[in-house]
């Protein structure tokens, strides 16, 4: 298969031919279709993360056809459109990830590429209204949204929610997220067309950080 790989830190990904993956008892092959570039995939080109072993295939985030499975029992899967949650083994406690987490990119082989060996139990149908680019988008910050607002915050109807730096990714899901959960919503941004757009989306107000002390 084809991937973006980082062979050296600090350099530009190589696109180049890396073994095909095989799927695993408990595993699952999936041909990708689309894949997403966060701020920890540039943080990592950097050198920015600690234990960076290259080559590595970067890519957290992304989402595809299951192509084939390690167990028999999991042969539903194959040909099914799915979304990979990039975060592995987090643990038994809720509050806090256990000792074997890590998320695909870094140190496991990562979406920049044609196919991802990932757990089943990372799988996740793919909803059919979300296109192939939306879909690959959703899981890093989509899950980290979630888990700020409901997991650790325990957000509740009508509470309210102030974000800052409404223009990032974890921060647009975590609007949106909160909205359709019945909250009242406040932003913070350095431009006026984010602020309006954050209005469009729902937010109550926001203000520009620029222009007036905020916190007061």
């Amino acid at each position: 298969m084809k991937a973006a790989v980082l062979v050296e830190v600090k350099q530009s990904l190589a696109i180049r031919a890396e073994p095909d993956p095989v799927a695993t008892a408990g595993h699952a092959v999936v041909t990708l279709r689309a894949a997403a570039l966060n701020h920890r995939d540039l943080w990592i080109q950097q050198g920015l993360y600690k234990d960076i072993k290259v080559p590595m295939i970067l890519g957290s985030d992304g989402a595809g056809v299951v192509a084939a499975v390690g167990t028999a029992s999991d042969d539903d899967w194959v040909g099914r459109e799915v979304i990979i949650n990039p975060a592995l083994e987090w643990g038994r406690n809720p509050h806090a990830q256990g000792p074997n987490f890590r998320i695909l990119g870094l140190p496991d082989p990562g979406t920049f590429a044609e196919q991802i060996v990932v757990p089943v139990a990372n799988l996740a149908p793919k909803p059919a209204h979300l296109s192939w680019e939306a879909a690959a988008a959703l899981p890093l910050t989509g899950l980290t949204a979630w888990r700020a607002l409901f997991t650790r915050a325990d957000l509740k109807t009508g509470e309210r929610v102030l974000i800052t730096g409404i223009g990032g990714g974890a921060a647009l899901a975590a609007l949106q997220f909160a909205v359709a959960a019945g909250a009242q919503v406040w932003v913070t941004s350095g431009s006026p067309e984010k602020l309006e757009r954050a209005r469009a989306l729902g937010a109550a107000g926001g203000v520009n950080y620029h222009e007036t002390d905020w916190s007061s």
